[in-house]
């Protein structure tokens, strides 16, 4: 089997404007692997060029330049192959109301070439939690059981790769916890490799192996979950002392804020301050401590340190 999914080397998108205005570059070079059999998350601010690389994997947008290959076959070179390897979960709900979803997943087995015998839309309804509804017309279900039907659709071909774009945007918890889990299954039990872009970064935090930031169309990060969690060395240990406190303590590297419960958050860079420091810093004070906790850093300060300084 492929040790790499999805292969791009210097991908662009231009997109031209009407006469006199400037062209828009969505995509400035991207060089990106993605692993076989990972859990992969693709971030970035709106307007970052998630969506643009996401149609182009489709086969829905043109690129401007570079290469794609998508479980081996070029896309160029094998358009149908590279395309059949892929399933992706648009955001947006873009469901014939007339369908049944039974009907929509025998369309679209259809659309790809599927032979009947081959075709397995019992089974995939049972996964996504639409048994019941599998005769009910679209255009009657809820929101949530058409993102459901979307992600059966998405996996009629039997692709080696998903896309879930925004797979959980404006979806109550029930239905965020079953999609995550039906990703789990899929990955776990079937080895597919799961390309997942959101905006809830506690959602990539939990589920990717690996994750790829972009921003204004280029990569500023791309590694291991943990590995990009470790790049912000600030620790905060918040601290509730004793006694209320009425001056803050201060030393150089250490920033300390009071927080309305009266505990300090004192934040500091680890690789110049220890919390041994930290400590001695209170006792310095006088200030006795009744308990203490620490703070790491969130894929969430991460995002931000990072587009910030692409900005």
């Amino acid at each position: 089997m492929t040790q790499t999914a999805i292969e791009i080397r210097g991908l662009q998108k231009t997109y031209r404007s009407g006469r006199g205005a400037p062209e828009k570059h969505a995509l400035k070079g991207i060089d990106l692997d993605i692993p076989a059999g990972s859990v992969f998350g693709l971030l970035g601010p709106n307007g970052a060029g998630k969506s643009t690389m996401i149609n182009i994997l489709a086969g829905l947008v043109l690129k401007s330049a570079g290469q794609v290959k998508i479980w081996d076959f070029d896309q160029d070179i094998n358009p149908r192959q590279s395309r059949a390897a892929i399933g992706v979960m648009p955001q947006e709900l873009n469901l014939d109301p007339f369908f049944t979803p039974r009907g929509a997943l025998e369309v679209q087995a259809g659309l790809y070439g599927v032979p009947k015998s081959q075709r397995t839309s019992d089974e995939i309804l049972r996964l996504v939690g639409l048994e019941d509804k599998a005769e009910a017309y679209a255009r009657t279900l809820s929101g949530g059981m058409r993102r459901r039907l979307l992600l059966g659709k998405a996996l009629v071909h039997h692709p080696q790769i998903l896309v879930l774009d925004e797979p959980t945007a404006g979806v109550d918890i029930e239905l965020r916890q079953m999609l995550w889990e039906n990703m789990r299954k899929l990955n776990r039990e079937r080895g597919m490799t799961i390309i997942l872009t959101t905006h809830y970064l506690e959602e990539a935090e939990e589920m990717c192996d690996e994750i790829a930031i972009i921003d204004h169309g280029e990569m500023v990060a791309r590694d291991s979950t943990a590995n990009l969690l470790g790049q912000l060395d600030t620790k905060t240990m918040i601290v509730m002392p004793e006694a209320p406190v009425g001056t803050l303590p201060y030393a150089p590297g250490v920033e300390v804020n009071q927080r309305e419960d009266g505990t300090l958050a004192m934040s500091y860079h680890a690789n110049d301050t220890s919390a041994e420091d930290v400590l001695e810093l209170l006792r310095q004070k006088g200030i006795r401590i009744r308990d203490v906790k620490t703070e790491q850093a969130s894929l969430e300060d991460v995002f931000l340190s990072l587009t910030k300084s692409s900005a």
